[in-house]
């Protein structure tokens, strides 16, 4: 499938890190928080890209043309520097459209702006690009086919640290309660569409108020429901958050690792003859 990702709002609740960097460009260790999400589409095989640029759209593409394999992978220097032999790649594989969908742009607009490049495909995926997650992604696609509707999104639990009110008419308070024990769920921003999500889409609207709502009324809204990691960068605090988890070594989200390893970690069967087998061995 291929991959939408929404990078060109102006990420204001992250300016005070970096006053003309674009967020999909704020950094996460070393690599853009873009390149993460990137990542974890492309190791479940979908690597045909459409970026939805919109502010400093040309710092993004400047990232991706000046982009050096060296800087995530291990590589063998040799013949005083003029050969290079990379160990292993990231990008090699990746094919991204870069789409200027407009500075001011809502995501509705910026969807509806990229139509054309995804007129043959049935179904695709979408991102808004601030978020990270451990989530196995093929299970949203399997319960998006089963479900046969025209659109769904994974919904999780806020990483907020507010507590919500419930107030009676004229201002008496019945119930303070820390959100995290809460009920209360909230968009993660993982999409799965089929292409018929285009006729809810008037060039106009945001995409989750008004095409939204038809498509609850209409009954072609379900949501995959995830409790397990998820992060969004949409302050500094949640940008440093995800820097201290990175500098220690933790990351959830980087399937491409953790999944690996949690192979390596299960024990190998070894088959029993099928003669012991017989015996009772």
């Amino acid at each position: 499938m291929k991959v939408v990702l929404f990078c060109g709002g102006l990420g204001m609740r992250l300016r005070d890190y970096a006053e003309n960097t674009p967020k999909p460009l704020a950094k996460i260790g070393t690599m853009p928080i873009l390149w993460h999400v990137m990542k974890y589409y492309a190791h479940y095989g979908h690597t045909d890209f459409i970026l939805c640029l919109g502010y400093q759209a040309e710092m993004i593409k400047r990232y991706f043309l000046e982009y050096s394999e060296c800087t995530s992978n291990d590589f063998i220097l040799s013949n005083g520097g003029k050969k290079i032999d990379l160990l292993n790649t990231d990008i090699q594989n990746w094919r991204i459209h870069f789409v200027d969908t407009g500075t001011s742009s809502n995501i509705g607009q910026r969807l509806k702006a990229v139509q054309k490049f995804l007129q043959d495909e049935e179904e695709f995926l979408a991102n808004y690009c601030d978020g990270l997650t451990d989530l196995h992604l093929p299970d949203v696609i399997d319960f998006f086919h089963r479900k046969g509707k025209i659109a769904t999104f994974v919904n999780v639990k806020p990483n907020l640290t507010y507590h919500f009110v419930s107030v009676r008419n004229g201002g008496t308070v019945t119930a303070i309660k820390d959100i995290q024990t809460s009920n209360i769920r909230i968009n993660g921003g993982y999409y799965v569409f089929k292409n018929e999500i285009f006729d809810y889409l008037d060039g106009k609207s945001e995409l989750v108020e008004e095409p939204f709502r038809r498509l609850i009324e209409e009954g072609h809204l379900p949501t995959y429901r995830y409790n397990g990691f998820w992060a969004c960068m949409d302050t500094f605090k949640d940008k440093q958050r995800l820097e201290d988890m990175h500098a220690s070594g933790n990351v959830p989200w980087q399937v491409w690792k953790t999944e690996a390893l949690a192979r390596l970690s299960k024990p190998s069967v070894v088959p029993m003859p099928v003669a012991a087998l017989k015996h009772g061995s």
